[in-house]
């Protein structure tokens, strides 16, 4: 049996679905996390071999604790779905001597700047874009570019700490905020719709491929409280307006030399057609879209990855069958949920075509919208007419309301 070192086994949430598709892809699990044993969820804790509690944060005591743990075990791979620590996982690696992607070849999937440079090489359109340390370095890059720009961290995750600025006045405005940023990446404001490319790999081919389609932009959600966002999973790639990104989305993983795992990447698609990358990441994407891939396809894509980075296959076929929409509210008010209005008539007006619905119940606190894209709640529908999920998660989005006080 392969032994696998998982690290963050619990820890978000999706890792612990992971967690368990690797034991039940016939891997022997041991966990390596800062979670105490007792918040780790169910269905890690029933997956794990062994769980060694550590942070992550401390070098030094993760390698003490697994030179500790290589006296009583033998590993062969280590796995880290969570970007914070994915250049802990390649050191790792590189120590033991084990398969997998080593540090030079992570790092451009952590630090923006190096993922464009190496993308520009292979002839990818991308942002215009330079790194900056201090304050002078981003008024400079603004000025190369012009406005719009966009500013945000080298090696962030997502759009934290991401903020457009279409003047001079605007960028004085966000710079104090980035105080803590020790690099951004200022880039030209591309102008489109926002899509991503999603894979799933094994020696170096793509074994899956997903496209999800944001509405509206994740930036302009994270701007407004009011806006419930929502992302659509798509059931028809081969629709002419995808094919560009997709054909990019192949040339990028070809640059960066991807071979096993998830990858999850944006792009924009703008009016004209063009296609520009936006940036990636060698994970899944975050906020349950693995979730919704499930429900476009029927399928289980945690085991499909597992199946993919022990045995170099997925051993279904996951279909598309389905357009899957999710739709993450934000309820009114401060304080507790008191009530919910008009879901029993969402529901009543689309039957079976609404698959998940995980609200907030009377009497939970309320959750900070700025810390976390799942808001108070989170549906899910699909069909396989794309204008009706489109029409569901408008309905959606607009009709149903949650109320704290």
């Amino acid at each position: 049996m392969t032994a696998v070192v998982m690290l963050s086994p619990g820890f978000p949430t999706e890792m612990a679905y992971f967690t368990r598709a690797l034991a039940g892809a016939g891997a022997t699990v041991i966990g390596v996390g800062d979670q105490p044993p007792h918040d780790l969820p169910d269905a890690a804790r029933g997956a794990l071999a062994h769980y060694e509690h550590v942070s992550l944060a401390d070098e030094g005591a993760v390698f003490g604790a697994l030179h500790g743990l290589a006296r009583h075990f033998r590993f062969d791979q280590v796995e880290c779905l969570w970007e914070p620590y994915m250049l802990l996982a390649a050191r790792i690696r590189e120590s033991f001597g084990l398969p997998g992607m080593t540090v030079e070849q992570t790092v451009p999937f952590r630090d923006k700047e190096r993922m464009k440079r190496v993308l520009d090489a292979a002839g990818v359109r991308t942002p215009h874009h330079f790194a900056a340390t201090t304050v002078a370095g981003v008024w400079e890059a603004a000025e190369r570019i012009g406005y719009p720009i966009i500013v945000k961290p080298i090696s962030g995750a997502g759009s934290a700490d991401t903020y457009r600025a279409d003047s001079a006045a605007q960028l004085a405005e966000v710079l104090p905020m980035l105080g803590h940023v020790p690099e951004v990446s200022v880039e030209e404001f591309v102008d489109g719709e926002e899509l991503t490319f999603d894979t799933v790999c094994a020696n170096g081919e793509i074994l899956f491929e997903n496209v999800m389609w944001y509405r509206p932009r994740p930036l302009q959600n994270r701007l407004h409280e009011w806006i419930s966002p929502v992302s659509i999973v798509l059931r028809d790639l081969s629709v002419p307006e995808l094919q560009a990104g997709r054909a990019m989305g192949e040339q990028v993983l070809a640059a960066l030399g991807f071979r096993a795992g998830f990858t999850h990447m944006e792009w924009y698609r703008t009016a004209s057609g063009e296609a520009v990358f936006g940036e990636i990441a060698a994970r899944p994407p975050g906020a349950r879209v693995v979730d919704l891939m499930n429900y476009a396809c029927d399928a289980d894509l945690y085991a499909g990855w597992a199946e993919a980075v022990l045995h170099g296959r997925i051993g279904q076929t996951p279909m598309r069958k389905y357009n899957a929409g999710s739709i993450f509210k934000r309820a009114h008010g401060d304080g507790r949920i008191t009530h919910v209005d008009g879901l029993d008539a969402l529901r009543a007006a689309y039957g079976g075509d609404v698959v998940h619905v995980d609200l907030l119940p009377v009497g939970a606190p309320r959750r900070d919208w700025r810390a976390t894209v799942m808001g108070d709640g989170w549906i899910v529908v699909r069909h396989h007419d794309l204008q009706r999920v489109i029409e569901m998660t408008e309905r959606f989005a607009a009709d149903l309301h949650l109320y704290a006080d």
